[in-house]
């Protein structure tokens, strides 16, 4: 019982960090504008996002571009864009897989052999698919701080952190830890087919055997006496 509902826990998590990823690769705000210099005051802010680039107004007003080329970009969009992409495809398996091997459904019937081994596979997918997103996103985070220190980017083209950076790593602890979690609720395999935590189970409700019948007591070696 106390499995059954680290599974839930552990898988809900996971799919609650897979969520994040996809709004990470969908978000902009990859990359900001830096308020650095004598004048912070700025009438429009630059996001920079791994699909395209938005200005944001003061006024309210929002206008996004995507990008013309994608072999014209720097190396850390083109792989934010793949590993993401894998990311996302990993997520919907590692959640697909680990439905069929929790507890609480019917799949695979009564085979725990099975189920145990199909959530140990779900649980490492979901720590693939952390590692798919912290890769790109830690990459942009060193670039950026890269070009923020370095004297030979102009100021106007220097960035900071943005949010999606932060999500991006908050997504990526929550599904590696959700998918060790997940891959630790499976029941161990002993030697000799029993699984612990069954063996007491399964003299218990195996049915008792009947008894032998009484055999009759004879004794050919002794004379039988003669009663008159």
């Amino acid at each position: 019982m106390v499995n059954t509902g680290m599974q839930l826990i552990s898988f809900t998590c996971a799919v609650t960090g897979w969520i994040m990823a996809i709004a990470v690769t969908a978000l902009p705000q990859w990359k900001v504008t830096a308020f650095i210099g004598s004048n912070i005051l700025t009438s429009e802010i630059v996001w920079q996002g791994i699909w395209m680039n938005c200005i944001y107004q003061t006024t309210g007003h929002m206008q996004c571009k995507t990008y013309d080329s994608m072999l014209a970009l720097p190396p850390d969009i083109q792989a934010a864009r793949a590993l993401m992409c894998i990311a996302i495809f990993l997520g919907w398996l590692s959640c697909t897989v680990s439905c069929c091997g929790m507890k609480c459904t019917t799949c695979a019937g009564d085979d725990r052999h099975a189920k145990a081994g199909i959530a140990l596979s779900g649980g490492v997918l979901f720590i693939l698919t952390g590692l798919c997103v912290l890769v790109p996103v830690s990459w942009t985070a060193n670039t950026v701080v890269q070009d923020f220190y370095n004297p030979n980017v102009p100021l106007q083209h220097k960035r900071e952190l943005g949010q999606a950076i932060y999500l991006g790593w908050a997504a990526a602890v929550i599904l590696m830890i959700s998918g060790a979690v997940l891959s630790s609720t499976c029941p161990h395999i002993e030697r000799g087919g029993y699984r612990r935590g069954y063996i007491g189970r399964s003299f218990a409700n195996s049915r008792p055997s009947a008894p032998d019948p009484p055999k009759p007591i004879t004794n050919s070696t002794l004379p039988l006496k003669e009663y008159v």
